[in-house]
């Protein structure tokens, strides 16, 4: 019978610090999470988003952040894709600190007039009350701000104590 072919390795990478590929998938200690999608500015993407977190998180040992962190990135996208159709989302997860990080970057444009600024702004943070209140149940915190470099655009976060 036919043996499957073995993944080759680099041979610049000791093999004590590679796990052998047979072995249970195990995670090693201190290996956090960490997930980033790029989808489209489409109310669509919110049901990828929710699928890809819903299923991370209890692979890595976080099934009781499951629930919280799928309804907040499912408001996060749903909205944001509504105020910047067609334009491209960043979904980033992390599990560090203690605490499970939740970031999204949307390429809405920066308002160069402050009333505007903060019409904008607000109504935002209006559309996301679902969002606030999911996270306020879970003792978390959340935010908008804008995106820091490279980014361009809305930063929105939220934040999970474990």
């Amino acid at each position: 019978m036919p043996q499957a072919p073995s993944a080759a390795r680099c041979p610049a990478v000791s093999t004590a610090l590679v796990p052998a590929l047979t072995s249970h998938p195990q995670l090693r200690p201190g290996a956090g999470l960490v997930l980033s999608l790029t989808l489209p500015g489409d109310p669509r993407s919110a049901a990828v988003g929710r699928r890809a977190v819903a299923a991370a998180l209890p692979a890595y040992g976080l099934r009781s952040r499951a629930w919280p962190a799928s309804h907040a990135v499912t408001e996060l996208i749903a909205v944001n894709a509504a105020l910047t159709p067609g334009r491209e989302l960043y979904l980033s997860l992390r599990e560090r600190d203690g605490a499970l990080r939740l970031v999204l970057w949307d390429q809405h444009p920066r308002h160069a007039d402050p009333d505007t600024l903060a019409l904008c702004e607000g109504r935002r943070r209006q559309a996301l009350w679902l969002l606030a209140a999911v996270v306020d149940d879970w003792g978390g915190d959340w935010g908008i701000a804008e995106a820091r470099p490279p980014h361009q655009g809305v930063r929105s976060w939220v934040l999970l104590p474990q």
